[in-house]
């Protein structure tokens, strides 16, 4: 951890590539589903369960990859994933069926799972943790930006090429952060012995933090309130009148440039706010929107209010992700990997919940009752951040980070 910013820099580029291209090939799917439900002759709530099909191995494969990128090297690990990844895209673009479709997903999503929380574990393996906010701001700008594109980009090819396009522009990207990973990055960690009980004995010193739990149930429900309601955006433009696919993916691009901007903002909210307050507000203010995105009909309104939210929902996640990356700095990467898997099964269980169940009573009550969960969440999340700055399991009381 003696390493300072400025060495990392270069390494920080190229992490970045890595879960731009993640991020990108999670997010093609959102603003897509009417078109592909068309096309594969199948219904919503059927198509809807594609989006879970990636993110729910993305979160249970978490488990698995955490303690191997402990044991064998965060680099190596990426570089095999991203090149996984390629091949469950491709297998994507040729689908034939639902089926083949969602098995394409599933693939996918469980190899993606071992990228970018083992980015973020590499950045907190390589930089100081004062200086970890801004690091993490700049790999979170090219995850934001991987969503941006992802989501906005996907809507268009989709309507004007089809969505098979779609598919084979994230293979794309995939394969040249595959090429960029493994020329790019050079590992440093030595390869140790990969056991079943040493994989225990790290999650047990991870979960030895009494904080731990309270990260990751709060994220869990931040996954499932937020990007949960991701799916339901496309239906969302049509049940309003206001378009489709395309309109979707404008405004889940506009959530990411909302979190793009946040990442220049983040110096300033933590000299102004502090932690807390910048977790509290941020789920407060989220949550207001989303219920404003439900009632109002016109799309440029809800793109405005989707970019607000996506500025505000990363002051909430942002802050967990530096809070996680201390709960155990001896095993980060199986830590990491608890955090991203509790996000990420919130997040697919709230997307096929909110899908279900708005298939019922529509979904604009579901995006109320997203908005009205999230307000709920402010109060504890703001107390989420402990008195002393320090999260590390040991007590040691003249330690400041």
């Amino acid at each position: 951890m003696a390493r300072n910013l400025r060495v990392s820099m270069p390494f920080l580029i190229v992490l970045g590539l890595a879960a731009f291209a993640s991020a990108f090939s999670m997010r093609v799917v959102d603003p897509m589903l009417n078109i592909l439900a068309a096309d594969l002759k199948v219904t919503l709530q059927q198509v809807a369960l594609l989006a879970s099909a990636f993110t729910l191995p993305y979160a249970l494969m978490q488990l698995i990859f955490g303690p191997i990128g402990d044991a064998v090297g965060k680099v190596r690990l990426i570089r095999f994933n991203l090149a996984m990844l390629s091949i469950g895209l491709v297998v994507s673009a040729l689908a034939t069926s639902h089926e083949m479709l969602l098995a394409s997903r599933v693939f996918s999503g469980a190899f993606a799972g071992g990228i970018i929380p083992v980015v973020l574990a590499t950045v907190g393996d390589r930089v100081p943790f004062d200086r970890r906010p801004v690091a993490l701001s700049r790999v979170l700008l090219a995850l934001v930006l991987g969503q941006l594109i992802g989501s906005a980009l996907a809507g268009f090819i989709a309507e004007l090429a089809g969505w098979r396009e779609v598919f084979w522009c994230a293979f794309a990207v995939t394969a040249l952060a595959t090429l960029a990973a493994t020329f790019g990055l050079s590992e440093e960690s030595a390869r140790k012995p990969l056991s079943f009980r040493d994989s225990l004995a790290r999650y047990a010193l991870v979960l030895r933090n009494p904080l731990s739990v309270r990260v990751y149930g709060l994220v869990a429900i931040e996954g499932a309130l937020t990007l949960g309601v991701f799916p339901l955006v496309a239906p969302l433009m049509v049940a309003h009148g206001i378009g489709n696919a395309k309109e979707a993916g404008i405004a889940l691009g506009a959530f990411a440039v909302g979190g793009a901007l946040y990442t220049f903002a983040v110096p300033h909210l933590v000299r102004h706010l502090g932690l807390g307050g910048m977790v509290g507000i941020g789920a407060a203010l989220t949550g207001g929107l989303f219920v404003a995105v439900a009632r109002v009909e016109d799309i440029f309104v809800v793109a405005a209010l989707f970019g607000f939210s996506g500025f505000t929902f990363y002051m909430i996640h942002n802050v967990m992700q530096i809070l996680a990356t201390e709960l155990a700095p001896e095993a980060r990467g199986s830590g990491m990997a608890l955090f991203a898997s509790s996000f990420f099964v919130g997040q697919a269980s709230g997307a096929l919940v909110l899908a279900q169940v708005a298939g019922v009573v529509g979904v604009v009550p579901m995006f109320i009752a997203a908005g009205v969960g999230l307000i709920a969440l402010a109060a504890p999340a703001g107390l989420l951040i402990p008195r002393k700055a320090r999260v590390t399991p040991e007590p040691h009381p003249h330690s400041e980070v």
